[in-house]
């Protein structure tokens, strides 16, 4: 049981780190500047570790876009590759863009097959929190609202509690930023991270380069001590 307790512990972090940092993407439309809300929209990030090693791939295709009243919803399908081209895991999210404001369904983001997995293993799991916003108009010194997603999870009266917070979310200044995908005018956003399960407690500071009109285009994440661990580009869109 412990065993398998822990799997189920690093696959929940590394799943809710995936889903929730890349959770920026990018292009334009009418209803939002920070997301595509165009059927058949393809994207790709690249997941690099502190030394510049590739460590894997998450490519996104928007599959459905519908109209509710003044809302725009957009469907996600989501699939996260390691360094191998191993398929980790596939899934969807849905996002609503409606008054100039993005909303990501904090539910949703929680893989379906993992869910699945995880039910036929016996486990029940509970899933709340708060969706991420963001909004269309952007400027330096602004703040955003806080982020939190709890996964609560029963397998035969163990239990594992996994919480991860996003705070102190501040558009922080304009800069000019170069990735394989181009040359960008990005806003700079910088936010903390608390990922608490099982005892451990993860705590990181992200910075979010993300420009009108394209979304984001990079993301580091760093230790307490300032030591960066990660970082993710945009490599791949086709629209």
């Amino acid at each position: 049981m412990n065993t398998t307790l822990k799997k189920l512990k690093k696959g929940v972090l590394l799943t809710l780190a995936a889903v929730l940092t890349t959770a920026f993407a990018y292009s334009q439309s009418n209803c939002s500047k920070f997301y595509p809300i165009e059927e058949g929209t393809a994207f790709q990030y690249t997941n690099y570790n502190k030394k510049g090693k590739i460590e894997g791939t998450v490519d996104y295709t928007i599959s459905k876009v519908t109209a509710e009243g003044s809302a725009t919803n957009a469907t996600y399908d989501m699939k996260y590759l390691d360094k191998k081209g191993k398929d980790l895991f596939e899934t969807n999210f849905n996002i609503l863009c409606e008054n100039g404001m993005v909303r990501i369904d904090y539910k949703s983001l929680f893989p379906s097959q993992m869910m699945q997995q995880y039910t036929e293993m016996g486990l029940e799991m509970d899933i709340t929190g708060t969706d991420i916003e963001l909004p269309n108009d952007l400027s330096v010194g602004q703040e955003l609202p806080d982020a939190n997603l709890t996964v609560a999870m029963n397998m035969g009266g163990i239990k594992m509690n996994t919480v991860v917070d996003q705070t102190n979310r501040k558009v922080e200044k304009k800069e000019r930023v170069t990735v394989e995908a181009g040359t960008f005018d990005c806003f700079l956003v910088t936010e903390t991270s608390i990922s608490k399960t099982m005892g451990m407690t993860i705590e990181m500071e992200t910075k979010l380069w993300l420009a009108e009109g394209v979304g984001m285009v990079k993301q580091e994440s760093y230790k307490k001590n300032g030591a960066l661990t990660s970082r993710m580009e945009l490599t791949k869109f086709d629209k």
